[in-house]
């Protein structure tokens, strides 16, 4: 009997000890080593569309419609927005993006508009809802190779469904620009990102436009 309760305690105390230390993960102290999954190019420098990027950090989907900016939003879709896990993972850490991180920006159109603002009724209630993916944007960090954009990359992979397999990277009036300008840490759009930045802040450089 007593060496039955020994046993029972040692596996009680060893089941503690596992729940602890995935706790001291979670609060982001104390990340596991995660391996990266790495940029690929081809032989002229294109792009390669990174793989199972549904399965990496899920940070978070800004969205600017049509019906609230006059028909004419530029960036019209949900913009689902993933970090490959081996950077999110060094981010948390030491609060900087590493060499060769990775954005993956998937677009999702809104489902069709049932009144004037954008919204229509589902059984959850009035509101936007996604609808059908409309390709993806990637960004890249390397500061050698993309010394001419801030050291980043910007790669359109379709603003249409299936994605491109490769993309050429886009000039600096393209993208790059409005991320230097507007973006709160290294031209990443991390105000609107709470698993990247959560004080809650804005960029205290950016004025937006008054209605």
């Amino acid at each position: 009997m007593l060496k039955r309760l020994s046993v029972i305690s040692a596996v009680l105390i060893a089941c503690a000890s596992f729940s602890t230390g995935a706790w001291a993960d979670s609060d982001g102290q104390d990340l596991p080593t995660v391996k990266r999954q790495l940029p690929q190019y081809t032989a002229d420098g294109q792009l390669l569309l990174p793989k199972n990027f549904h399965q990496w950090i899920y940070v978070g989907s800004p969205l600017t419609p049509n019906a609230l900016n006059g028909g004419k939003a530029n960036f019209p879709e949900y913009h689902n927005v993933y970090i490959e896990p081996g950077s999110y993972a060094i981010y948390k850490k030491t609060g900087e993006f590493p060499e060769g991180t990775i954005f993956v920006k998937e677009l999702q159109l809104t489902t069709p508009q049932q009144f004037p603002d954008g919204s229509r009724n589902e059984p959850s209630g009035r509101g936007l809802f996604p609808g059908k993916f409309n390709g993806a944007d990637v960004t890249v960090k390397d500061s050698k190779r993309f010394a001419a954009t801030d050291g980043w990359g910007y790669f359109n992979f379709n603003h249409f469904e299936p994605k491109a397999k490769m993309a050429k990277v886009k000039a600096k009036e393209e993208c790059a620009y409005c991320h230097i300008a507007s973006a709160k840490k290294d031209d990443v759009w991390t105000q609107f990102y709470r698993l990247l930045d959560d004080d809650g802040h804005l960029n205290p450089n950016y004025k937006p436009e008054t209605q």
